[in-house]
């Protein structure tokens, strides 16, 4: 089979969020079953290390977007994964700082940048001669495919038999934008109806997706439900709902082999589930990095990933002396919005020795975090599926997550007597968090029942090996219902 994915962010060469790991994981591990898998991805602002590594192609796309018509070249990256990604290139469109906007907000001409980059993953396959068997979209900047697929490029020789698929990694994205925007897309105003891609008014690149995809996707079963509900569908469940015999949820997976702290080079111990001891070389570490005073009977807490509301950021600065007075220790690791970054940084200057802060994300930090603390607090308001959970399983950092989406299906709650791998919480409050987080305290203090609770998450398998079969079943039959739709 022949997949094509497309996500505008792909480690290494740009990272927002959990979906540029997807985008550099999941393509190998399709490969691994012997597919061809191609990504395809926006030329963004590199590194010069990164650009030396790239080919330029003898490839020029001409990329229409309303009257105009969009000169792109075209970069490759391989790599012995036999996974080929290829980076579109447009300097005005996509050479900045940030992929979506910077400190101001959204970019203003976000509409033209992804209908560039959706008709430009078509364009790519036509000047490369590909017959895709599969055009995998993910989230909102890739909605317009399927759209194009059924529409623009419908009685295209090569692209008549693709089919596609939408995966949803976050529906509260949706790229909505003003309707004296539609004449960008090349579609004729028939479309810009409550039945394709009108939304209150304004243009809905995902749920073009959702109406035209032939199979949809999102990455955890829990959240598959919850999208179909007012509280989080974010005004599409009407429309998931009428498709929902043709959603599917895939959990998302980690790589094993990057994340292992048996042979992790940035650990200054190695460990695994025979031989724990050096675990706690690693913790001494990281306490010695924010300069955090070392207690007995004091465990340490991490947050990491996006400083934003969503991930109940609001919950954890207004408990922070809470934690404190519960003997707890505290490091925050990730970006997003500023005054979470001066709250923050401020509660650190006031808590020395007890908190430690990092604005950014760097991923060797990353792993030496779920190598040194004891806990992770993940308090999100909804999460579809979360990747730093998994992470800090494998690591033997036991979770503390709100039971919401990705993280209801990933984490078994621990009670006294009973197994499991970490602890949730219902109720998004404060009250509700603290008591997730004394009833892990509590166990903490129980050396077995902890060392019970370290082995069982790191015997959990969360790889992306074990999640790559079903989404080649979702292939297949998105394959199947897009034959039965030509055929028709």
């Amino acid at each position: 089979m022949h997949v094509l994915f497309l996500a505008p962010e792909v480690w290494p060469f740009k990272r927002v969020g959990g979906l540029a790991e997807v985008a550099y994981d999941l393509p190998r591990a399709l490969a691994a079953l012997g597919h061809t898998v191609g990504v395809v991805t926006p030329k963004p602002r590199l590194r010069p290390e990164l650009d030396k590594a790239l080919e330029r192609l003898d490839v020029v796309l001409e990329v229409p977007v309303s009257w105009k018509r969009h000169r792109a070249e075209v970069y490759r990256h391989r790599d012995s994964s036999g996974v080929e990604v290829y980076l579109v290139s447009h300097e005005h469109l996509f050479d900045r700082d940030g992929l979506y906007g910077n400190a101001y907000g959204d970019y203003e001409d976000n509409a033209e940048r992804f209908i560039f980059y959706g008709r430009a993953c078509l364009e790519l396959a036509r000047a490369m001669g590909w017959r895709v068997d599969v055009f995998h979209a993910n989230d909102w900047t890739t909605g317009l495919v399927p759209v194009y697929l059924r529409t623009l490029y419908a009685a295209d020789p090569l692209l008549k038999a693709s089919a596609s698929v939408m995966t949803v990694h976050n529906l509260g994205n949706q790229g909505q934008f003003w309707h004296y925007d539609m004449p960008l897309t090349g579609l004729g105003w028939e479309y810009f109806t409550p039945e394709s891609l009108e939304f209150y008014g304004q243009i809905n690149f995902l749920k073009g997706g959702l109406v035209f995809a032939d199979m949809i996707s999102t990455v955890s079963n829990t959240y598959a439900q919850e999208i179909l509900t007012p509280e989080l569908g974010h005004g599409l469940e009407g429309v998931l709902l009428a498709r929902r015999d043709r959603l599917a949820a895939v959990v998302n997976g980690i790589d094993y082999q990057i994340w292992d702290p048996a042979q992790d080079p940035r650990l200054v111990a190695n460990y695994n589930l025979q031989d724990m001891a050096p675990k706690a070389r690693c913790r001494r570490a990281l306490m010695e990095h924010y300069g955090l005073q070392e207690e007995q009977g004091r465990p340490l807490v991490a947050v990491v990933g996006r400083l934003e509301e969503r991930k109940g950021l609001d919950l954890v600065t207004a408990a922070v002396e809470r934690l404190f007075e519960m003997g707890l220790n505290l490091v925050v690791m990730g970006y997003g919005e500023d005054h979470y970054h001066v709250t923050l940084n401020e509660l650190a200057q006031r808590n020395p020795g007890r908190m430690g802060v990092t604005i950014g994300f760097d991923i060797d930090l990353a792993h030496r975090i779920m190598a040194g603390v004891d806990m992770l607090l993940v308090p999100s308001r909804y999460e579809p599926c979360g990747i730093h959970q998994m992470q800090a399983l494998r690591y033997g950092a036991v979770p503390v997550v709100r039971a919401t989406g990705g993280l209801a299906d990933t984490v078994v709650d621990h009670q006294p007597g009973q197994e499991g791998t970490g602890f949730k919480f219902e109720t998004f409050t404060m009250e509700a968090m603290l008591e997730a987080l004394a009833r892990a305290k509590q166990a903490y203090h129980d050396p077995v029942r902890w060392q019970g609770l370290m082995r069982r998450g790191m015997a959990q398998d969360f790889s992306w090996q074990a999640a790559a079969p079903r989404y080649v079943k979702i292939y297949q039959k998105a394959q199947e219902l897009a034959g039965q739709r030509q055929g028709s």
